[in-house]
């Protein structure tokens, strides 16, 4: 699937779209895709992964098998009885582990806000991610499309204002079974904060945190069955039957009220940012110009983390999928993406670029703290080879490039670029256009 094709599989709950900013990234049938991988024999069957011991539980299920009724936690005898054709897997979970560790480093590329809470799953906080990768249906769509292209599993995403939402509407895009098959889904879905609530309290009342089998079958009892039953109930109701602190955190979230932020304790160690090209390309003219815009998008996201990198590395992916990488400290930080570029653009001359690139990363990492002192910046006065260069001149492009961030925040991502970027696009536009009247 391509990235339009990505695009095309997502839906909107509602129309306004502001303040979504928390994603909820799911994967599908994790194990058992990753073991498809392992062996492709295996696609199109019903699989799952568990033990072979008598007390064995299936841990992960095809959706070919789960059109029978098996699911997780079912024992292994009783998937067999359910599908006889089942092929049982035995686990692997050094493989499971190495996967979902990438997946956690795609997210990373996105946003520094990552909160893993499980091997195959994660919350993602994008407010600060807009002004270099657009609204957060776009980076939703593009993260999706990166664990496609990078790990060759399907996830689903869902889009909110809060964390609950955002969980609910991944599930929403995920494959959905029949009697006969299974629906692939929407792969994304995105709960407009204006359309939050309608969505919310359709929902059964086990979907809000805290409500176990117990405390449902206590409240069908009472009548209660969806999200919207639970908030009519009110919360002086609710803490009658649950104490203070769950009762009201029960009504906060059938309401609609969920202030559980993203957390993550991750270190940031590197910050970058890297493109995979619709074709591949061989010219070193066209490669260096994108690199610069990499190095644009890397610069600012340091600025915006107020932090500078003393190693600059450069990803280069050919056509075979083949990849590289290639790195150089400098003796203090680069603090512009002009400090940036003509390191990466250096180390890309040194490769041998006639297979075709069909990606490219640029990466900034032995990361410091850029302090600001009279408007000045950390390592402001550095070139390239960590020798001095012109005050008035670093002072200068540093200041560009500051108001260069100041108009993408205020006006949008593609609201400035660099001269070579306006000029492909005035060439692709051209190119368009010719065909058009031809």
């Amino acid at each position: 699937m391509d990235a339009a094709g990505s695009q095309d599989a997502s839906r909107r709950w509602g129309g306004m779209i502001d303040a979504t900013d928390v994603l909820h990234l799911d994967m599908d049938s994790f194990f058992v895709a990753v073991e498809i991988l392992a062996d492709p024999s295996l696609a199109g069957r019903p699989v799952v992964v568990g033990g072979t011991g008598p007390r064995s539980v299936v841990s992960s299920a095809s959706y070919e098998a789960r059109v029978f009724g098996v699911r997780s936690a079912m024992p292994i005898g009783v998937a067999r009885r359910l599908c006889p054709g089942i092929v049982v897997v035995a686990p692997h979970f050094a493989s499971y582990t190495e996967t979902s560790e990438r997946l956690v480093g795609l997210c990373y590329e996105v946003t520094p806000i990552v909160e893993p809470i499980s091997i195959d799953e994660a919350f993602l906080d994008v407010s600060g991610a807009h002004q270099l990768f657009g609204d957060s249906l776009t980076i939703a769509t593009t993260l999706r499309q990166k664990v496609l292209d990078e790990l060759h599993l399907a996830c689903a995403i869902g889009v909110g204002r809060t964390k609950l939402v955002a969980k609910l509407a991944s599930k929403a895009a995920k494959p959905r079974v029949r009697r006969d098959g299974f629906d692939p889904g929407a792969g994304i879905v995105l709960v407009a904060a204006a359309d939050e609530l309608a969505f919310l309290r359709a929902h059964p009342v086990r979907a809000v945190p805290g409500i176990g089998p117990a405390t449902a079958e206590r409240l069908r009892r009472i009548g209660v069955s969806t999200v919207d039953d639970l908030a009519l109930l009110g919360r002086e109701r609710l803490v009658a039957m649950f104490g203070s602190a769950h009762g009201t955190t029960l009504f906060d979230l059938a309401s609609g009220r969920d202030d559980r932020r993203v957390v993550t304790d991750r270190v940031v160690r590197s910050i970058g940012h890297e493109q995979t090209f619709a074709v591949d390309d061989r010219d070193l003219e066209s490669l260096s110009s994108k690199v610069r815009e990499l190095a644009v998008s890397v610069a600012a996201r340091c600025r915006g983390r107020g932090v500078a990198g003393r190693t600059i590395s450069l990803k280069v992916r050919f056509a075979d999928f083949e990849t590289i990488d290639r790195s150089r400290s400098l003796e203090r930080p680069a603090t512009t993406a002009g400090e940036i570029a003509a390191v990466a653009n250096e180390l890309l001359a040194a490769v041998e670029l006639g297979r075709g690139v069909r990606l490219l990363g640029v990466s900034v990492s032995h990361l410091d703290e850029a302090t600001l002192e009279h408007g000045e910046q950390l390592g402001l006065f550095t070139g390239t080879d960590g020798a001095g260069t012109e005050p008035e001149a670093d002072s200068a492009r540093a200041g560009v490039e500051l108001a260069a961030d100041e108009i993408r925040r205020r006006f949008g991502p593609s609201a400035i670029s660099s001269v070579a970027a306006a000029g492909r696009r005035a060439t692709g536009m051209h190119r368009r256009n010719g065909r058009d009247r031809r």
